[in-house]
């Protein structure tokens, strides 16, 4: 059984791809929907290497990178929407996915810190 933190990272990734296949070819955007796709699909990736990390100093630095990934996705997803690239009903949408995720992969962080 996968973390939760993993199911809900491969969740948005999944999203995130649909969302930049709907950018290139409805609204035409390219800069800002790769860079979303880049960021928002290295979360997952980052937090299943994390899971066979050889040591806890590995763990804590996979997982603050896909924090710092999470991070990103969120600004983008901000830019898009201020863009007026995506609309309100999926903003709130995917922003509310992403925030998610940001909250839990800072909570992994400290914790794990906090515990090292």
């Amino acid at each position: 059984m996968e973390p939760i933190v993993l199911s809900k990272a491969r969740a948005f990734a999944k999203r995130v791809i649909k969302a930049e296949k709907y950018l290139k070819t409805e609204k035409r955007e390219h800069s800002m929907s790769n860079q979303l796709l880049r960021s928002g699909t290295a979360i997952s990736a980052l937090i299943a290497e994390a899971q066979y990390a050889q040591s806890k100093a590995d763990f804590i630095n996979k997982m603050s990178i896909a924090l710092k990934e999470a991070n990103e996705s969120r600004n983008w997803i901000i830019l898009l929407h201020d863009g007026e690239y995506i609309d309100d009903k999926s903003y709130d949408s995917i922003y509310d996915d992403i925030n998610q995720l940001v909250m839990m992969l800072v909570s992994i962080v400290r914790t794990s810190k906090s515990n090292s």
